[in-house]
């Protein structure tokens, strides 16, 4: 115990000094507090709206959900480095830099489509790869289809109230497969009472699936955006992150892969990304895997359960 306890204060030591150096490089003024104001709806020319903006429990976007606690190489490779110069320590950064192809393209198409909609918002799409990788890996290292389907379901563990928020099921099961408890599923890590308002299409299909990486990125894109807050000030950047995940080392992580992606990335082909080893739950229960693909599929639904014809609900 004394050991494990050992690594948990050094891998705390090295995730706040590689987020001091992003937070230093996106702003001097420290993290907001936990409560974000409830201003700014959505633009009247959004078709959806969204709830009141709060950072607490299941109103996050992943209910508070166990995350990838991996962080990024001291130094990104700039420009990108062609296949046979990743040797020596340079090789960790040059992998870790490189992001599957569909999932990459998923994200510059929800920036384009964001810098579209909601232009004032100022989404990089290097933030959606930021919480991707935090959240499931760029998808499990890229493991997806041609349309950007994740080949098999990722799911955070139950939110039962053992270790994590208790949040009871929203949907029957229906994203999940669990008709007792919520999880968090797909690539961003969407809990399906979130995802009932959130989801979008992002690839043209007709369905608004979570376990696409082209539809959770776009969500994610909108869920970042559904306040008037400008990603491209630090202040309204961390208030964004603190609503995915309410938790300050959740939001050092997030921004230290920020920086990292910004100095530099490259694509890779899907299924050769690299996987995170720490998780935020390592210890609090044994077994347990977060992002971790589930072992029954939930049945992936054409549109989403009790969708309303009206306005999107507010989530309980």
């Amino acid at each position: 115990m004394a050991a494990q306890f050992g690594r948990r204060l050094r891998k705390g030591a090295a995730t706040t000094a590689v987020a001091a150096a992003a937070v230093a490089a996106l702003s001097a003024s420290q993290a907001p507090g936990v409560t974000v104001d409830d201003q700014g709806r959505q633009n009247t020319g959004d078709a959806t709206s969204a709830p009141d903006a709060t950072v607490d429990g299941d109103d996050s976007a992943t209910g508070n959900s166990p995350y990838y606690t991996d962080l990024p190489p001291l130094s990104s490779p700039n420009p990108s480095p062609s296949a046979g110069s990743e040797t020596g320590t340079g090789a960790h950064g040059a992998t870790e830099a490189g992001i599957p192809a569909t999932v990459l393209d998923a994200y510059k198409k929800a920036e384009a489509t964001l810098r579209e909609k909601k232009p004032g918002c100022n989404l990089p799409w290097q933030l959606l790869a930021a919480i991707g990788k935090v959240e499931s890996g760029q998808a499990r290292g890229g493991r997806v289809t041609a349309d950007g389907t994740t080949i098999s379901p990722i799911l955070g563990p139950q939110l039962d109230g053992n270790g994590f928020a208790l949040i009871r099921d929203t949907d029957n099961g229906a994203y999940d497969g669990n008709a007792t408890y919520d999880q968090a599923v797909g690539p961003m890590q969407f809990i399906p009472s979130t995802w009932d308002w959130a989801g979008r299409d992002g690839n043209g299909d007709g369905r608004e699936d979570p376990n696409n990486i082209y539809d959770a990125a776009l969500a994610a894109g909108h869920y970042l955006c559904r306040f008037d807050w400008d990603l491209s000030e630090p202040k309204d950047l961390r208030k964004a992150i603190l609503s995915y995940n309410n938790s300050t080392d959740y939001l050092n992580t997030v921004l230290s892969w920020l920086e990292f992606y910004r100095k530099g990335t490259h694509e890779i082909p899907d299924g050769s990304g690299s996987l995170p080893a720490d998780r935020s739950d390592d210890g609090v229960r044994p077994g347990v895997t977060p992002s971790a693909p589930g072992t029954t599929p939930p049945a992936r639904p054409g549109t989403r359960p009790g969708k309303p014809t009206g306005s999107r609900p507010t989530p309980t």
